[in-house]
């Protein structure tokens, strides 16, 4: 491979890495193209760690030994420790001595008389007949690294007789570090998609990397809300072990948190033991039946959870839930530098309100009249538990529960 050639491929591996072409098909398109300048090419693998909260990292495995057209696949892996395996190869492998070592580039000639090496993958790669085994790693500077992303690997297979000439290794070793840039990029776009769908929200997430992230910018929804919280929290606190209490809460949180997130809804926010979320009325084809079907569907997964925790001897509890529906202003609220994107305006706090009658009507679930008026086809699964004036709130109304004796939705 001449220095025109290695000049194109990276200039194509700039423009790639810029249009955002997807990992597979950047690392692919790579390694066709060092196929085509004459690199005897047969199989590579790129990894890297990311920052996310239950992936530790992917790799994208590009191999061509197969009868069929070359074949480009990308394997996430956890970081939890609960995979011994991995950690075993992670360990036995050359991208772990090349971590530890501090040295750019391992290669491995694989000739069949060789004893067996170190590393149980390149044993296997020789079995399979590779000759010649490259790994490199290109290192991020302390500045460009992010959590556990402070490299990225890769590993490069041959079955040529002649394995890669030192010319072809060369142009690799060159060439890996515009690559690493290009996949530095994508990571990047990955991590802060993650970051913000996480501690934001789906939906204020995607709007805030939108550009959506001027002080005081809001528009108005109309909105089912969404406000719970945990019975007794405060006395499970005071009573159970101090290292219980943040699984307690993870447990309970998660049940509530896939229920919304499964009928469209949009947690906005984790306030102690309590919950913020709506469901947009202008974008979901029925909110209000989307957001009782959560509520159904958190209750019985509580249940379960219940039963489980119960008997492994841990702490149980259940939830409180208000629904209603109203105009609330959804945008950045907060200082010039320490923002929350949320929404506010009375709905909401009359949300909270309903959540709290929650305890003295002895009801899981409590429903605005608001909200009952606006799906009246979900009129069937309610009961009214009378009309109440709400702390804070100027007129009383009526409130609603779901009725035990109704027939559960198809």
């Amino acid at each position: 491979m001449d220095a025109q050639g290695i000049l194109d491929l990276s200039r194509w591996i700039a423009e790639a890495g810029l249009q955002g072409v997807p990992e597979t098909d950047l690392i692919g398109g790579f390694c066709e193209r060092l196929v085509a300048a004459g690199v005897p090419l047969t199989r590579t693998v790129v990894g890297a760690d990311t920052l996310h909260p239950t992936i530790a990292g992917h790799v994208v495995t590009w191999d061509s030994t197969g009868r069929n057209a070359a074949e480009v696949r990308q394997t996430e892996y956890g970081g939890d420790g609960s995979d011994p395996d991995i950690d075993e190869k992670w360990l036995r492998s050359p991208f772990h001595q090349l971590y530890t070592s501090g040295e750019t580039m391992l290669r491995l000639r694989l000739t069949n008389g060789m004893e067996n090496s170190a590393f149980p993958i390149v044993d296997e790669l020789r079995a399979q007949g590779a000759t010649d085994y490259m790994a490199i790693v290109n290192r991020l500077g302390p500045r460009a690294a992010i959590g556990e992303l402070d490299c990225i690997f890769s590993s490069w297979v041959s079955h040529h007789p002649d394995g890669f000439s030192d010319a072809q290794r060369d142009a690799l070793l060159t060439l890996t570090g515009s690559l690493a840039l290009a996949l530095r990029g994508h990571a990047m776009a990955h991590i802060a998609n993650t970051l913000a769908e996480t501690y934001l929200g789906r939906d204020a997430g995607h709007r805030v990397l939108r550009g959506h992230i001027r002080r005081g910018v809001a528009e108005e929804l109309d909105a089912v809300l969404w406000f719970s919280d945990l019975q007794g929290f405060t006395r499970i606190t005071d009573t159970a072990a101090p290292e219980t209490i943040l699984p307690l809460l993870n447990d309970y949180a998660e049940l509530v948190v896939t229920a919304i997130h499964r009928h469209r809804g949009q947690v906005l926010k984790f306030i102690g033991d309590g919950i913020l979320a709506v469901f947009d009325r202008s974008s979901a084809g029925d909110a209000c039946r989307a957001a009782l079907d959560a509520a159904e569907e958190a209750r019985e997964r509580c249940k379960e959870l219940n039963a489980r925790r119960s008997a492994a001897g841990l702490p149980v509890t259940r939830f409180y839930l208000g629904l209603h529906q109203g105009k609330v202003f959804y945008g950045n609220i907060g200082g010039v530098d320490r923002l929350d994107f949320t929404v506010v305006g009375p709905a909401v706090n009359e949300a909270s309100r309903i959540a709290a009658m929650c305890r003295s009507l002895d009801q899981d679930i409590l429903l605005s009249s608001a909200f009952t008026e606006s799906a009246p086809d979900c009129r069937e699964r309610l009961i009214s538990v009378g009309r109440y004036l709400l702390r804070g709130v100027g007129r009383p109304q009526e409130l609603y529960t779901l009725d035990p004796e109704a027939s559960p939705p198809p």
